[in-house]
């Protein structure tokens, strides 16, 4: 047997995986077919045995498959059985540090010097550019994903 746990996942084998990890419960040939658009049943069951085989998928007694082991797929991490773009958790890192910031900067404002409020005021501003970057990136990420999925 080849070492199929080292194959990347990608095209159609990347949606029919991707689909039956947000069904959450056993899927068959037919379900798989209909809900990523393939032409047939052998179709799916043919990337559903890839995925057996690459040990990500597991086969219960009724000849359905359900999710054994979640597959590292890059620049997403699991959430749950949730795929979000990595970007997205850095962006809520920098909304947590961002909200932070502001609220530093509200209570020491009418104490503070002008130096302190010009100094704060560009570390919240870098802050918040950071956290438009990561958002708009991970937008864009998850864009990219959606289309690689309808193709």
């Amino acid at each position: 047997m080849t070492d199929a746990k080292n194959e990347k996942l990608t095209g159609i084998t990347l949606n029919v995986y991707l689909h039956v990890v947000k069904k959450g419960k056993p899927v068959g040939p037919r379900d798989v077919m209909k809900s990523v658009q393939l032409s047939s049943p052998s179709v799916a069951y043919r990337h559903l045995q890839k995925l057996e085989d690459a040990g990500y998928l597991q086969k219960n007694e009724y000849g359905e498959y359900t999710v054994k082991n979640k597959a590292a797929i890059r620049g997403h991490v699991w959430l749950g059985s949730r795929l979000l773009p990595k970007m997205w958790l850095y962006s809520l890192l920098f909304l947590g540090i961002l909200i932070v910031e502001l609220s530093v900067l509200i209570v020491h404002f009418s104490i503070e010097t002008f130096e302190f409020k010009v100094f704060f005021l560009l570390l919240t501003l870098i802050t918040g550019l950071a956290l438009a970057v990561f958002t708009v990136e991970g937008l864009l990420q998850n864009k990219r994903r959606s289309n690689t999925e309808t193709e």
